[in-house]
């Protein structure tokens, strides 16, 4: 499906920024920094008092603590702007309820389970779930094997974790021929021919 257009007159009204950064603690431990903000381009009337045009309505920290298998070991989160100071961030603990849980072992379902609704913040909650994907991608090529030449039996981690990265694709049959499990004809992955032209320098 093509991108809508964007339409000339359009005027910005809201920005949400998702920022995650990943730090190797050099332990086999991994700190994760999620943050989350939502500034608008005019004054707002909040119940609590104006906001002004460029401050945050929402500035979130949610940080944890992961092992090399995906496990947390330790989590929590600071509010820094949120429409109701000593509201909005008055949910204690709730973040450290991350703690036990693994990233890649029915964590989103856990969270919705663990914090969702009334028990901590809708942003935060929401932030978390954007947690697995940045940590794969940082562990990628470190923690986890990447690699068409592994010595091991395993295929690569990313095999058929996403639609380009099927097993039976262009993009393994190219880039991963050795874990390729589809057709042999070059005819029937007709992509093929764009991966390659996009490999010439």
């Amino acid at each position: 499906m093509a991108l809508p257009p964007a339409a000339p007159e359009r005027q910005l009204k809201h920005r949400r920024r998702i920022d995650v950064q990943v730090y190797a603690r050099g332990n086999g431990l991994w700190e994760v920094d999620a943050e989350i903000s939502d500034v608008k381009t005019h004054d707002t009337l909040l119940a609590g008092g104006l906001r002004r045009a460029g401050d945050p309505i929402h500035d979130m920290l949610l940080r944890i603590v992961v092992d090399e298998q995906f496990n947390i070991v330790a989590a929590g989160s600071e509010s820094r702007w949120m429409p109701y100071p000593g509201q909005c961030d008055d949910h204690g603990d709730a973040y450290g309820r991350l703690v036990g849980l693994n990233l890649m072992r029915g964590f989103r379902r856990a969270v919705k389970e663990r914090l969702g609704g009334t028990v901590g913040c809708t942003h935060l909650t929401e932030l978390a779930q954007v947690l697995p994907t940045a940590v794969v991608q940082a562990f990628a090529g470190e923690v986890l094997d990447t690699r068409e030449d592994s010595a091991t039996d395993e295929p690569p981690f990313q095999i058929d974790r996403c639609h380009a990265l099927r097993a039976d694709g262009a993009a393994v049959r190219l880039f991963y021929p050795r874990w390729y499990r589809g057709a042999q004809d070059p005819e029937a992955t007709p992509s093929l021919s764009k991966l390659e032209q996009a490999r010439q320098p």
